[in-house]
């Protein structure tokens, strides 16, 4: 079982060890930031953009993060006496932390109900960094079924946490791998956004799932039926486990899209039960594993836990799933989103979902050896889900 131990850092932000099972209680005093910190900074703003009725953040604070140092000195590789980190402890297995240079936060409350052109407020919310890992290099994909799982836990565990803080509306876990993605440090991690609103991507799913829901009588949900619908067809499912199932979507926005989806309806991470989260801490490697194998050096990603709002009534129709995607359309070319996709918001895909589909199920058997470290066979999975 997961243990989770709760300690805070010398400028205040909470930071949260999550053990693998089994590992020895570390002592306290090992887990103490002995570094001077500056203050923490003032909240950035959100800014109201009447003419699309979204909220805007503004971070300018953010420009002073640090980008891509070298490994000596990673700011969430575990503390030593020539690098003291993010992370104090001289070893962990999962660190989760208040991000240092958040976009929102550290503040959280409710930010306007009835904005009009001119509203602000503060920033709000919350901005956690999850470090996958002590190890400097590797990749998700290499962490092996045990560390995954305590992963899924923490995922689990900051979900129930995060939407339980007040003002927050959503809370939406995510990686970004890759310098392609724009990512900041090398050292494997993601990091979860807690919002003081509803974001436009996830309104403008729960609007479709509830008019599905409503119209259904509430006896289906669109996840539900989105996914019979692709188990019945068939061209581009990539793999089905007992608890979840990874397609590719009828229409796909990006050259290499999949979600992940479970079969029983849940709204979060937090509602997966122990099979479930044993299953997915198998099968979520195992395509990153898969996304690795389609070229032949490592594919830029990012890993998008959709989970539904908190409000009530979006809730009651909404579904957990992974939304994995690579702008990379072949081995030396990125899809960039140019005119049509950025200022449209309307997708042309440079692949078809098919085909990408039959390479995802064709590159099984080579996901094995693929990835930023050496990798085995995935293993066997028990009836109770861990490797045999």
């Amino acid at each position: 079982m997961t243990r989770t131990t709760t300690t805070r850092l010398a400028d205040g932000r909470e930071i949260l060890y999550f053990d693998d099972a089994g590992r020895a209680k570390r002592p306290a005093e090992s887990l103490v930031d002995h570094r001077e910190l500056p203050a923490r900074p003032e909240p950035g703003q959100l800014r109201f953009d009447a003419l699309s009725r979204e909220w805007v953040a503004v971070a300018a604070h953010r420009q002073t993060r640090t980008h891509l140092p070298p490994a000596d000195q990673c700011p969430i590789c575990p503390t030593t006496a020539a690098n003291q980190t993010e992370v104090p402890a001289p070893d962990y297995d999962v660190a989760v932390f208040e991000n240092r240079f958040p976009s929102l936060g550290p503040d959280t409350n409710a930010i306007p109900a009835a904005p009009v052109w001119g509203t602000t407020a503060p920033a709000v919310g919350r901005c956690e960094v999850v470090a996958f890992t002590p190890e400097h290099t590797g990749s998700f994909a290499d962490l092996g079924w045990r560390r995954a799982r305590t992963v899924v836990d923490a995922w689990a565990h900051r979900t129930e946490a995060l939407s339980a803080l007040p003002g927050i509306q959503q809370v939406f876990p995510f990686e970004n791998r890759g310098p392609e993605i724009g990512v900041t440090l090398h050292h494997p991690h993601g990091q979860i956004y807690a919002y003081p609103y509803v974001t436009p991507r996830a309104a403008a799913l729960a609007a479709a799932a509830g008019q599905y829901f409503a119209n259904s009588d509430g006896t289906a949900t669109l996840a539900a039926s989105l996914l019979q619908a692709e188990r019945s067809d068939g061209s581009r499912m990539v793999l089905e486990g007992e608890h979840f199932s990874a397609y590719v979507p009828f229409a796909a926005r990006w050259p290499l899209e999949v979600h992940l989806v479970p079969h029983r309806q849940v709204p979060d991470l937090a509602a997966l039960d122990g099979e479930e989260r044993d299953e997915l801490a198998g099968l979520y490697p195992e395509l990153l594993r898969r996304f690795d194998a389609v070229y032949p050096t490592p594919t830029p990603y990012i890993a998008a836990w959709h989970q539904a709002p908190l409000d009530p009534a979006m809730r009651r129709a909404g579904q957990l799933h992974l939304q994995l995607t690579s702008p990379r359309r072949a081995a030396d070319k990125l899809k960039y989103l140019a005119g049509s996709e950025a200022a449209m918001g309307a997708f042309i895909n440079d692949t078809t979902p098919e085909s990408v589909a039959a390479r995802l199920r064709e590159v099984a058997g080579e996901a094995a050896g693929v990835g930023t470290a050496a990798l085995s066979s995935p293993a066997p999975m028990s009836p109770e889900g861990a490797p045999a």
